[in-house]
C-alpha cells in the first residue's frame, strides 16, 4: 500500500503518536515503515521500555503491543499500564502470532481494544489503527467536554451560593443598619455559631442536626436571627435604658415577625411554581426552614422560660440553641445603647452560670472548650469604634 492510498484512511491532522512494542527488530521495522508516513512513531523492544515510553512525553495515543516477549510479556505490560492513572486510558492493540480464541479473550479481558494476528496485513493494521485513534479522539473530546461542563456547573453553583450568601447578609443588615452600635454583630455571631457547630458536629446529641450540609446551612442562616427587628419601632429598638413591660412585649415579637417573613417567602415561592421551578423552590426550603428555626427560637431558654413559645430542652432546635449562646455572649461583651460592654471573663461567667437554665449544658461545654477561639473572634471582629 503506497503513501497516497494511506492518506485516504487517515485525515490530514497533526500527527498522532503510536508506540510499537516488539522484541523482534524485523517486526519493529515493518510496522515503523508502514506507520511513519502518517504518524509519529516510537518503538520499544521490551516490556520495561514500553512502560517507560508510555509514561514520557509525547504520550502515545495508541500502543501496538506484542504479546510474546521475554522477561515481561504483553499481558503483564497491559496490566501495569491499566494500573497507572497516567497510562490507563491509552488504547492498546495486541499484535501476536497466537490465534487461539482463549488468547484473544484473555487480552480483551485485560483491557486491550483489539487483537491483530501475525503475519500482519498492512491494510488491516492501518484500518484498525485509524479506527481506534478516532475512537480515542472522540473519547478525549467527550472527556474534555464533560470536564468543561463540570467546571462550568461548579462555577455557576459557586456564583449562586455567593449571591445567596450576600442576599442573606443584605437582609440581615436591614435589621442591623438601624442600630449603629451593633457593629459587626452579624459577623461575630456567625463565626461563634460556626465554632460551636464544628465542635459539636460529632457529638451524639448534635450529629444528626449538623450532618452533611446542614452545618453549613446553619452557619449561613445565622445572620438572619434578628431579621424580625425590622418590625420593631425605633423608639423601642434604640431606646437607651431599660424597656417598659409594654415595650419589652413589643420587642419580644421580633422572633415571630422574622419567622412569619420567612414563611411568607416560602409560600410565595410555591405560589404558581411548577416543574423545575417547584423542585428548585423545595430544595431551597431546607435552608429557609433552618433560618426560620433560628429566627423564631433563638430567645428560647433551656429551662422553658424563654420566648416566644416557651420551648424547653431538646424541643428547642439545635440551630437556635447554638444561636442563643452566640447572640447572648456577643451582646454581653459589646456596648449597647442600654448597657456598657462587659469583660470577656465577666461575659464567660454569665454564660457558664446559664448552663442548664438559659443554655443547653453541652453547648456551654462547647463554649468553654472553644473559649480561646471566642476570645480571638471578639478581638479580630470587634466593632470599629472599639478596636
Amino acid at each position: 500500500m503506497n503513501a497516497e492510498s494511506r492518506m485516504d484512511i487517515e485525515p490530514n491532522d497533526a500527527p498522532r503518536t503510536i508506540l510499537i512494542v516488539d522484541d523482534t527488530p524485523q517486526n519493529l521495522t515493518v510496522l515503523s515503515e508502514l506507520l511513519k508516513p502518517l504518524y509519529r512513531v516510537r518503538a520499544g523492544n521490551s516490556g520495561e521500555r514500553a512502560l517507560r515510553a508510555a509514561a514520557t512525553e509525547p504520550r502515545p495515543d495508541l500502543i501496538l503491543l506484542d504479546v510474546m516477549m521475554p522477561d515481561m510479556d504483553g499481558h503483564e505490560v497491559l496490566r501495569r499500564l491499566r494500573a497507572d492513572p497516567a497510562t490507563r486510558n491509552i488504547p492498546v492493540i495486541f499484535i501476536t502470532g497466537m490465534d487461539a480464541a482463549e488468547d484473544e479473550e484473555r487480552g480483551l479481558a485485560l483491557g486491550a481494544v483489539d487483537y491483530i494476528t501475525k503475519p500482519i496485513n498492512p491494510a488491516i493494521v492501518l484500518a484498525r489503527v485509524h479506527t481506534h485513534l478516532e475512537l480515542k479522539q472522540a473519547r478525549d473530546r467527550l472527556t474534555n467536554a464533560n470536564e468543561w461542563l463540570e467546571s462550568e456547573v461548579a462555577r455557576r453553583m459557586s456564583e449562586n451560593l455567593l449571591i445567596q450568601e450576600l442576599s442573606v447578609r443584605a437582609l440581615a443588615c436591614l435589621a442591623e443598619v438601624r442600630d449603629k452600635q451593633t457593629g459587626h454583630h452579624i459577623l461575630r455571631t456567625q463565626i461563634y455559631v460556626d465554632t460551636l457547630a464544628k465542635h459539636l458536629c460529632t457529638h451524639a446529641r448534635f450529629c444528626a442536626a449538623l450532618s452533611g450540609n446542614r452545618l453549613t446551612m446553619v452557619v449561613k442562616a445565622a445572620p438572619l436571627h434578628d431579621i424580625g427587628k425590622v418590625g420593631v419601632p425605633d423608639a423601642i429598638l434604640l431606646k437607651p435604658g431599660r424597656l417598659t413591660a409594654e415595650e419589652y412585649e413589643t420587642m419580644k415579637a421580633h422572633p415571630t415577625i422574622g419567622a412569619d417573613a420567612i414563611n411568607k417567602a416560602m409560600e410565595q415561592a410555591l405560589d404558581g411554581a411548577t416543574g423545575i421551578e417547584l423542585e428548585q423552590a423545595k430544595r431551597a426550603f431546607d435552608f429557609l426552614i433552618i433560618a426560620r428555626e433560628i429566627a423564631l427560637s433563638h430567645h428560647e431558654k433551656w429551662d422553658g422560660s424563654g420566648y416566644p413559645a416557651g420551648l424547653a430542652g431538646d424541643d428547642i432546635p439545635v440551630s437556635a440553641r447554638l444561636m442563643a449562646l452566640a447572640d447572648v455572649f456577643d451582646a454581653l461583651i459589646n456596648r449597647r445603647v442600654y448597657k456598657p460592654a462587659l469583660s470577656f471573663a465577666e461575659a464567660s461567667q454569665i454564660i457558664c452560670d446559664g448552663r442548664g437554665s438559659h443554655f443547653d449544658p453541652d453547648v456551654v461545654d462547647a463554649f468553654i472548650a472553644c473559649s480561646d477561639r471566642f476570645a480571638e473572634i471578639a478581638v479580630t471582629a470587634a466593632n470599629p469604634e472599639e478596636s
